[in-house]
C-alpha cells in the first residue's frame, strides 16, 4: 500500500515550526510494517491545498493529513477537503455537543468560530480525538482515503496510534499484531550500545524483530520493533530478545515503555512509604520540576531548594553556621543532603552541586558535578566531570542526580561510570 503524508500550515512550509508530526507519523507507520512513499508540506493556501490533495490521490492509496482543524480562518482542511471531494459541508451535531461540553466543563463559553470544527465533508467517517476539540475524519478522494488529523503533537499522536494506524493495517491487510518495546537508559551512548547489542537480533532469527536507536541527550532509547499473528506469539518473540537487553545494557537501562526516570523513582519512594527533598545549584530547578507528579499520581516530594549561592543552600537547610570554608566537593554535597533532610523531614534527600570552569575560551569546557544523597542508611556521594557547554552540563547534571537516586533506591552502585564522563 502506497502512503503519503501531507502536513499543512505556512509555518512549517517557512521553516518557523519544526515538522516533527511528520518524523513521529512516518517512524510509527515504519514500526508497524507500513511503508512510506511520499511526504509533502502545503501552506495555508486554498488553491495549493486542492491540488496538492489532487496529486497524492492519483499516486497514494492512502493519505494522512496533518493540521488545518483548527477553528481560524487559515484552517482549511475540511473545506478544501470537500472542495476535492466533490461533496458540501455538514453540521456534525454530535460532536459541537461535545464541544460545547468541553468549554462548559472549563466554566468558560465556547467561541462561535469553534463551531467551524464541527462542519465535516458529507459522508465523512468521524475519528474521535477524545484529548482535543479538533476531531478528525476520513474521505475518499479520487479513489485514495484521506484522514484528516489534528496539527497539535499529542492531539495527533494519540489518534494516530488509536484511530489511524488500526485502518491502514486493515487496508493494507496486513493481518498482523504490532508492538513497540521501549528501554530508555542513561549513562551509555549510542556506538556503545550497538556495539553491546550486537547480534541480539539472532535471538529471533526470522526477523520479524526489528533493533533500532534514538539518542535524545541525555537519554537513549533503545527500540524493538515486532510483528506476529497474535499477542501471544509476540510475547514469546520478544522475551528472549527482551532479557537479551536488559542483561546487555544491565544498569544504564532507567525506564521501559511509558515509565520516566523521574517515574520510576517516584514509584519506588511510594512503594516503602518514601518522601523526597532536593537541593540543587545551577539546574534552575530542573530537578524538582521533574517530580511534579501527574494528575491522580502519588505525591512524594516534599520540598526543594534551589539557588546559584553555596551559602543560601547552607542557610536554606539550616547550615549556616558551616558555610564557611566549605567547597563544591562530594563533603559538602553530603552535609547538604543530611541536612536537608532533617530539616524537611523527608526520608531521601538529593543534593546537587556543580562547578562550572572559568572562561569559554577552554578547550575542554565543562564542569564538575557533586551528588550527595541522604536516607536512612547514611550519606553517599558521587562526582563526575562533564565536558561541554553549560546546557549540557546542565541536563546532564541533572539527569546524573535523579539516576543516582534511583540507583541508591534500587540497590544498585551509585558510583558506575557513565559515557559521557570525562575519563
Amino acid at each position: 500500500m502506497r502512503i503519503e503524508i501531507l502536513c499543512t500550515g505556512d509555518e512549517i512550509l517557512t521553516g518557523k515550526t519544526i515538522n516533527t508530526n511528520h518524523s513521529h507519523m512516518a517512524r510509527r507507520f515504519g514500526e508497524v510494517g507500513l511503508t512510506m512513499h511520499w511526504g509533502t508540506t502545503v501552506g495555508d493556501d486554498r488553491e495549493s491545498l486542492v491540488e496538492a490533495f489532487r496529486l497524492a490521490a492519483k499516486r497514494a492509496d492512502a493519505v494522512i493529513v496533518n493540521g488545518g482543524l483548527g477553528p481560524t480562518v487559515d484552517d482549511l482542511s475540511q473545506e478544501v477537503a470537500a472542495q476535492a471531494a466533490g461533496v458540501d459541508l455538514v453540521l456534525n451535531e454530535d460532536w459541537l455537543a461535545r464541544m460545547e461540553d468541553f468549554y462548559t466543563r472549563r466554566g468558560r463559553a465556547m467561541p462561535s468560530n469553534n463551531k467551524k470544527q464541527a462542519m465535516l465533508p458529507a459522508g465523512s467517517e468521524f475519528i474521535d480525538n477524545p484529548v482535543g476539540t479538533a476531531c478528525g475524519f476520513a474521505i475518499t478522494i479520487d479513489g485514495a482515503r484521506f484522514f484528516f488529523t489534528p496539527g497539535v503533537p499529542r492531539e495527533m499522536r494519540r489518534m494516530i496510534d488509536d484511530q489511524v494506524i488500526p485502518r491502514l493495517l486493515k487496508m493494507s491487510g496486513l493481518k498482523v499484531v504490532t508492538r513497540l518495546k521501549r528501554f530508555h537508559s542513561f549513562g551509555v551512548g549510542e556506538s556503545r550500545a550497538d556495539q553491546m547489542l550486537d547480534g541480539i537480533e539472532k535471538l529471533v532469527p526470522d526477523g520479524t524483530v526489528k533493533l533500532g536507536f534514538q539518542a535524545h541527550y541525555p537519554q537513549l532509547e533503545t527500540k524493538l520493533a515486532a510483528q506476529a499473528a497474535s499477542e501471544e506469539e509476540l510475547d514469546a518473540l520478544l522475551a528472549p530478545i527482551e532479557a537479551g537487553v536488559r542483561e546487555r545494557l544491565g544498569n544504564f537501562i532507567v525506564a521501559e515503555d511509558a515509565q520516566s526516570l523521574e517515574g520510576v523513582v517516584i514509584d519506588a519512594l511510594v512503594a516503602r512509604g518514601g518522601t523526597l527533598a532536593t537541593g540543587e545549584m545551577y539546574t534552575g530547578g530542573a530537578i524538582a520540576a521533574r517530580f511534579v507528579p501527574k494528575e491522580g499520581a502519588a505525591d512524594p516530594f516534599l520540598r526543594g531548594v534551589v539557588s546559584r549561592e553555596l551559602s543560601q543552600m547552607h542557610d536554606a537547610v539550616g547550615l549556616g553556621a558551616k558555610a564557611e570554608g566549605a567547597g563544591l566537593n562530594a563533603e559538602t554535597a553530603m552535609a547538604l543532603a543530611s541536612g536537608l533532610r532533617t530539616q524537611s523531614g523527608a526520608s531521601h534527600a538529593l543534593a546537587v552541586l556543580i562547578e562550572l570552569d572559568d572562561g569559554a575560551d577552554r578547550i575542554e569546557f565543562g564542569g564538575t558535578i557533586n551528588v550527595g544523597i541522604a536516607d536512612e542508611a547514611g550519606t553517599i556521594a558521587r562526582t563526575a566531570r562533564m565536558l561541554g557547554g553549560r546546557d549540557w552540563v546542565r541536563l546532564g547534571a541533572t539527569e546524573l542526580a535523579i539516576d543516582c537516586l534511583r540507583r541508591r533506591l534500587q540497590g544498585l552502585p551509585v558510583d558506575e561510570r557513565i559515557d559521557f564522563e570525562k575519563r
